[in-house]
């Protein structure tokens, strides 16, 4: 056999063993590939739920009702079934109705008391401006208002909704802790009402029992925010007299007399803390965290409703196609999309309220008390600067960067202030440390939120055509 030949034969030897060998590794590669899938979607025991919600309030409840409704089975565990008597979460701002909407328990808000609120109103220093929501000019599909109640009656509300679906199963109970094999969650042990300790099972865990997760009437409610190193005792009688002596003159006259009336009359007076948390995702599998258990803000801008109604009704979306929450896979690559889903509702209230409460509390110092004058002065400008804040504020045009440009107005506007009628080298100084305390702040949420997600927010867009159109719930 001459050299052509042998080369041509050793060629194609050598191509079918290297076909071969691909062939044999690709087989073994897929075999490998299935073993992890099949790792990946765990037996669902029989009678066990789809999933579990740990809390029943506004968050629980919601969730709960919209999966339920999706054909999903919940078992939903609340460590205190009564109605609860809290001061927070009592305003849903009108990016809150509409998602509530959305999920199509709008009714919960009617037969509670629900008083309407068409904006806000601020006083300072004898002064008083109006900042009504936006209603012209504006893309928001739904009535520009708000809601304030008592937040235990739209709780209860919730529950009965929930409660009324077949596929909802709502205990008392106080979960001690989650069940975890292999680094996934596989449910809670949890001690009832017969205080015996007992399990419960699900493909999916979601904690939302709020902060301290171990995981028409003549009635005014008011919140003071007092520094937590000077808060006077509620025992004997030094709280009543803080507010009527350093809290009152500080109210509007209009509204002095009857929170001076509420204090001698004895009125119910309730100490919370106020938190900040931001969002950080479990690294465990199998359990998802929502509401005040994830992520919260200040509460001044009283928005904490909006954000989780927000996120129920995306992670409802991207829950809906999956067949089977037991696949580990797709579950935790629905959390990794949901948190960047999220971010233009959630990085503009954390943002906001961040800002917010820092920028209105009264100082001595006089760049601080520039910056909150200049704040005053901005919101009752009137024209984009109003209706601009307030569409931020109320949740009906959630855009990180739209709020970054608003700050820096009211930096520039509160510099102005300084700089007025001459700028002198200490006024300059201030200017200065204004501007670098802006700074500070924003950079403070862009690492936290993302530079990506409040600069570049690829993903606002995609959330305005998917979760702020105007198609309702079904």
């Amino acid at each position: 056999m001459d050299l052509p030949h042998v080369w041509l034969w050793t060629m194609l030897l050598a191509f079918v063993l290297t076909w071969m060998f691909f062939h044999v590794s690709n087989q073994r590669k897929k075999k490998s590939m299935l073993k992890l899938a099949e790792a990946a979607t765990e037996e669902i025991r029989e009678g066990d739920a789809d999933i579990i919600i740990v809390g029943a309030g506004v968050g629980g409840s919601a969730l709960a009702y919209a999966l339920a409704r999706d054909g999903r089975r919940v078992h939903v565990i609340e460590r205190d079934m009564r109605e609860p008597e809290r001061i927070m979460g009592e305003v849903m701002q009108p990016g809150g109705r509409f998602m509530l909407a959305k999920l199509g328990l709008q009714d919960c808000l009617e037969g509670i008391d629900a008083q309407k609120l068409t904006g806000l109103a601020v006083y300072k220093d004898g002064k008083e401006g109006v900042l009504p929501f936006p209603v012209e000019n504006n893309t928001f599909p739904y009535e520009p208002s708000a809601r304030s109640f008592h937040n235990g009656r739209l709780v209860q509300r919730l529950r009965q909704m929930a409660s009324s679906l077949p596929n909802v199963h709502m205990e008392e109970g106080t979960v001690k802790s989650l069940i975890e094999e292999k680094g996934v969650i596989k449910g809670v042990v949890y001690k009832n009402t017969a205080c015996e300790e007992t399990t419960a099972f699900a493909p999916l865990t979601v904690v939302c029992d709020g902060c301290y997760s171990n995981l028409r009437s003549d009635e005014v409610r008011c919140i003071a925010e007092i520094p937590a190193d000077s808060v006077p005792s509620m025992a004997n009688g030094e709280m009543s007299t803080f507010l009527k002596e350093s809290m009152a003159p500080q109210i509007p006259i209009q509204l002095r007399e009857i929170f001076i009336k509420g204090i001698n009359d004895g009125a119910k007076m309730k100490m919370v803390a106020t938190k900040s948390m931001s969002s950080t995702l479990s690294e465990k599998k199998g359990v998802i965290v929502l509401g005040d258990a994830f992520n919260m803000r200040h509460p001044l801008i009283a928005s904490g409703m909006m954000v989780v109604l927000s996120d129920i009704l995306i992670l409802r979306h991207l829950l809906k196609p999956l067949e089977n929450l037991a696949n580990i896979n797709q579950v935790s690559e629905v959390i990794r999309n949901f948190n960047e889903i999220r971010k233009p509702m959630s990085a503009t209230v954390n943002t906001l309220g961040s800002a917010f409460s820092q920028v209105l509390v009264a100082s001595k110092d006089e760049a601080k008390e520039a910056m909150r004058q200049g704040c005053y002065d901005y919101l009752c400008s009137g024209g984009f600067r109003t209706s601009g804040l307030m569409a931020l504020l109320g949740g009906m045009n959630p855009r990180p960067l739209t709020l970054i440009l608003h700050i820096f107005g009211i930096t520039f506007t509160s510099i102005g202030h300084l700089l007025y009628p001459f700028p002198t080298p200490l006024r300059v100084w201030h200017s200065l440390r204004l501007f670098v305390s802006t700074l500070k702040m924003l950079s403070h949420h862009i690492k936290v939120e993302g530079a990506r997600q409040m600069l570049y927010p690829e993903s606002t867009p995609m959330y305005h055509r998917r979760y702020m159109a105007s198609t309702l719930s079904n």
